[in-house]
């Protein structure tokens, strides 16, 4: 059991993450799901459980924590991990080793198991979590949900009776959504308690147990998923949350008459370490046109993105603007993108600097609007690694804003976002696009695809499986690609 007595926690020189009188008793075997803004303490929850705050994140803390009837800050570690597993939302940041194999038996091997046993608890947990096709692979070499999984798989064969998970779906695709569905039904009737701190929560509702709505620190609504269910969307909104019906979400844009195309790809194959990701890939995209890039985790989405950018190498086949052939130097002349894991392309000392860092001459007025638009005007001064996920994806978005790119490439953007963040990056995206500008987003996430793209292309098997228009008669066949009703 845990239990929260009087528990409050600032970080030092920060308002965001902060907890006030946390009173919370989780009973062994429950499944709770932590939602509420970005900020307002979901993760500094999870963190006060797996003994990361005081432990490694310092701050002001009062009150306690039990574990089992013990106080969790007087544990030491090792006696706090055979108990509990974290996932975190970024996985990069929780792997030891290089190769999926032994990353999924590191925990189990600092338990000191023997090595018949290991080999055979990392084999179980394969063949459990159907991922046996991840075995033996570079962990480099894997998509963003594909690390996904392998953190979920390290945690999962340790056995733990409490297991964390932040924000676990935010690499994934919808097929592997519904294998998250399932694995968490699956340690739930194995006894285990369970908390999820999520964003995205329509795939939760027939999962938890439990949701604990967090708003600036304090808990403030505790509801069962009946209870949940029975708020109605205007009431969810004004509570900064995301939709928890897939079913009732419907394309905000149709797609317009084709413009006059400025992009063709003709017969482009991608190759990445000498295998062929992608082939005959031919498409022509014209100014304003927003397009999901969509498919399977390692379909070859990111490797696409990359490749429009000019940061690809191993491609061939034909890019042209305007009817002319672009190079790959051309290509990064004319497009920006917005990485999966924006930590690669954060760069200044604070968020101001990072808005116009690397532009000359940018727009100033600009930068500042877009800052405030996306509601990281009072973190100006901010550096940009002390910003939440979420919020450094709005700068690295805010940044596709002010540069003035034609080619815009937004990788997963909505990771880590909550309803009202990603309503204004959806605001920004329909900007860029009133602008003229050719915008791809590689994503998973229906329900922002439904508040801004106008086009649909779907991979699969290496090829465009589909090229949709968003349009009335097109809409059934994109349900069933993101596995919608």
């Amino acid at each position: 059991m845990i239990e929260f007595r009087n528990v409050s926690f600032s970080y030092p020189n920060s308002k965001d993450g902060c907890l006030k009188n946390i009173n919370l008793t989780i009973p062994d075997g429950q499944c709770v799901l932590l939602c509420g803004r970005s900020g307002c303490g979901k993760t500094t929850l999870t963190r006060l459980i797996n003994g990361l705050i005081p432990q490694f994140f310092t701050g002001e803390v009062t009150g306690e924590v039990l574990l089992n009837g013990e106080n969790i800050f007087q544990l030491p570690m090792y006696r706090i991990a055979e108990k509990v597993g974290s996932v975190f939302q970024n996985p990069r940041t929780q792997f030891f080793n290089v190769d999926t194999d032994s990353e999924i038996a590191f925990g189990i091997e600092n338990q000191a198991l023997p090595h018949d046993e290991l080999k055979a608890r990392v084999k179980q947990t394969a063949e459990e979590l159907h991922i046996q096709k991840l075995l033996g692979r570079n962990i480099f070499a894997l998509s963003g949900g594909e690390k996904q999984k392998i953190a979920f798989a390290s945690v999962y064969t340790m056995k733990p009776e409490i297991m964390l998970l932040d924000e676990p779906s935010s690499n994934l695709d919808m097929s592997a959504i519904v294998e998250l569905q399932k694995h968490l039904k699956l340690i739930k009737s194995q006894g285990k308690t369970v908390i999820v701190a999520e964003h995205r929560l329509y795939y939760l509702m027939n999962v938890v147990d439990r949701i604990l709505y967090l708003e600036n620190g304090s808990i403030t609504g505790d509801y069962s998923p009946k209870q949940f269910r029975a708020l109605n969307s205007a009431k969810r909104c004004t509570m900064g949350l995301r939709t928890v019906d897939l079913c009732k979400e419907r394309p905000l844009y149709f797609a317009a008459p084709h413009a006059t195309p400025v992009l063709e790809l003709r017969n482009v194959a991608l190759s990445y370490e000498k295998k062929t990701v992608l082939h005959n890939i031919s498409l022509q995209a014209g100014h304003g046109e927003v397009i999901a890039v969509v498919g399977h985790n390692g379909a070859g989405k990111t490797t696409f993105s990359r490749t429009l950018c000019g940061l690809h190498k191993e491609c061939f086949g034909e890019y042209l603007w305007n009817g002319k052939t672009q190079k790959p130097k051309a290509r990064m002349k004319r497009s920006y993108m917005v990485m999966q894991d924006v930590n690669y392309q954060l760069f200044a000392e604070s968020v101001g600097a990072e808005c116009t860092f690397g532009i000359k001459q940018p727009n100033i007025p600009l930068a500042e609007k877009t800052l405030s638009e996306l509601g990281l005007a009072p973190y100006r001064n901010h550096h940009p690694n002390t910003l939440s996920g979420g919020q450094k994806q709005r700068l690295a978005a805010a940044t596709s804003m002010v540069c003035g790119k034609e080619l815009l490439l937004f990788d997963e953007p909505t990771s880590g976002l909550d309803y009202d963040s990603m309503v204004r990056l959806a605001a920004l995206i329909q900007k860029l696009s009133g602008m003229g500008k050719v915008i791809f987003i590689v994503t998973h996430d229906y329900e922002f695809v439904c508040r801004t793209c106008t086009r649909i292309l779907h991979f699969g098997g290496g090829q465009i499986q589909n090229d949709l228009s968003v349009t009335e008669e097109n809409l059934p066949k994109i349900k069933s690609i993101f596995n919608v009703g």
